[in-house]
């Protein structure tokens, strides 16, 4: 699908609606009203994986049924070893469903379950490990037979070159990674994850660029320790929302993935529902953008937590409750007319904080948005994207700027529009050199 401008006003991004709403598992709405909570765990024990998931989704539905929640979605994101065993994958999700579909019934609870594939490709290999891409083709496949409503995965093509770059502070290595090598990797990949999704009649959800994104944040850091700039970290995430985007122009329709902070510019130009994480994903890693994210939410999400046991349960019910008092609270606001009191709450706690979290906003999200559907080409829109959000925060007087980010923000400005003047010269001058410099890196097996 080819979106050539945004499908949502500033007004329409907010918690709980979305333009098209989705309807699946077992009466489960999204993006109709409500911000529903989505639970995702990790398995804590290796050598009994099926009865380790089975335990977990026992003890957050027996929670869910304690606290009287009415509308949950569960994410399992399969790690290496049984995305490397599609059968074994197949028989966990089926082992779910079961169980889900006896409380659904026994309890009236409406229930979705998202399935994440891990991309398992060692990018070492030629051709990306194509023995491994069909392992997850097949694993896809196999979920989505044994009762997966949403399929996702955070993909991570173009990687090899993002990882030597970000560290570097290496702008044009960026732009490549971003927007040439991991746009053709999406490209391949979700044409593939669509078409099982619609032979199974089940939901191509989206990706996520935390290999990237959230790489370049969690280098950021906070206020204390960091080691790149934040404001490099920002022009990252607005970058990667074009390469998200990839998954929707190939026919994902959402929710998209939770750990894809740049969700709020695709939801600003898809109009699909969106899961998105903050405050309660604190348990997965640290962030400076933990309110901000909650304003364009349709499901809320506390990234992953590993099923060990706290005083309060083990980990996966507790931080359910915590997400499920973080929902009440916005549909509270939704149901008493407060939204937009909320929503302003939310963005503005965070929003001149930091870099990071400016970017999130909804305004400024919106104009990253309106830029990347402005430009067909995907390189350009990435670079346009990234100068963009350079121009919007030299421009914004409140946002918090010490002197090593302002001067930073300048090299990048200078940078990014000298490249904008011949993209595909300035990328083709570089990737011979790149090639040079990192071993596992070959243009070759992109095409």
């Amino acid at each position: 699908m080819e979106f050539n401008k945004t499908s949502l006003s500033l007004e329409e991004i907010k918690f709980g609606f979305s333009k098209f709403p989705l309807k699946y598992g077992i009466n489960l709405e999204v993006g109709n009203g409500k911000v529903i909570p989505e639970i995702k765990y990790f398995p804590r024990v290796k050598e009994d994986l099926k009865e380790e998931y089975i335990n977990i989704t026992k003890e957050v539905l027996n929670r869910a049924v304690d606290l009287g929640i009415k509308d949950l979605q569960l994410e399992t994101e399969l790690t290496y070893v049984e995305t490397g065993n599609p059968k074994l994958a197949g028989e966990i999700v089926r082992s779910q469903r079961d169980i889900i579909e006896k409380y659904a019934k026994e309890y009236n609870i409406n229930l979705g379950l998202r399935v994440t594939i891990a991309d398992m490709r060692d990018f070492r290999k030629e051709k990306h490990d194509e023995e491994s891409f069909t392992k997850m083709l097949e694993t896809f496949e196999e979920v989505s037979k044994n009762g997966a409503d949403v399929l996702s995965i955070e993909s991570e093509g173009g990687k090899e070159l993002f990882n030597y770059s970000i560290i570097r502070q290496d702008i044009i290595g960026i732009v490549v990674s971003l927007g040439l090598l991991s746009i053709l990797d999406m490209k391949k990949l979700w044409k593939e994850i669509v078409k099982i999704a619609r032979n199974n009649k089940v939901i191509a959800g989206g990706d996520s660029a935390c290999a990237f994104a959230n790489t370049a944040m969690r280098l950021a850091g906070g206020m204390k320790n960091n080691t790149i700039p934040h404001t490099l970290a920002a022009v990252v995430r607005s970058m990667s929302a074009s390469r998200s985007l990839i998954a929707y122009e190939e026919g994902a329709v959402g929710p998209g993935k939770d750990c894809a902070y740049e969700n709020v510019i695709i939801k600003a130009i898809t109009g699909y529902p969106m899961s998105m994480e903050g405050k309660s994903s604190a348990v997965a890693h640290s962030s400076l953008v933990g309110n901000v994210a909650a304003s364009a939410c349709d499901l809320w999400s506390n990234e992953q937590v590993e099923n060990i046991r706290l005083f309060g349960g083990y980990g996966p019910e507790v931080f359910l409750e915590i997400l499920y008092y973080d929902t009440k609270l916005m549909n509270e606001a939704i149901k008493n007319k407060n939204q937009d009191c909320l929503k302003k709450i939310l963005v503005e706690s965070d929003k001149y904080l930091d870099p990071q979290a400016y970017v999130l906003s909804p305004e400024v999200a919106l104009e990253i948005g309106k830029t990347i559907v402005s430009e067909k080409d995907t390189l350009l829109r990435t670079i346009f994207a990234g100068i963009k959000l350079v121009e919007l925060m030299t421009k914004e007087e409140r946002l918090n700027l010490n002197k090593n980010e302002t001067r930073f923000l300048k090299v990048m400005k200078t940078t990014l529009e000298e490249i904008s003047k011949e993209p595909y010269k300035k990328v083709e001058q570089a990737l011979p050199t790149y090639e040079q410099k990192i071993s596992e890196y070959r243009l070759k097996d992109y095409f």
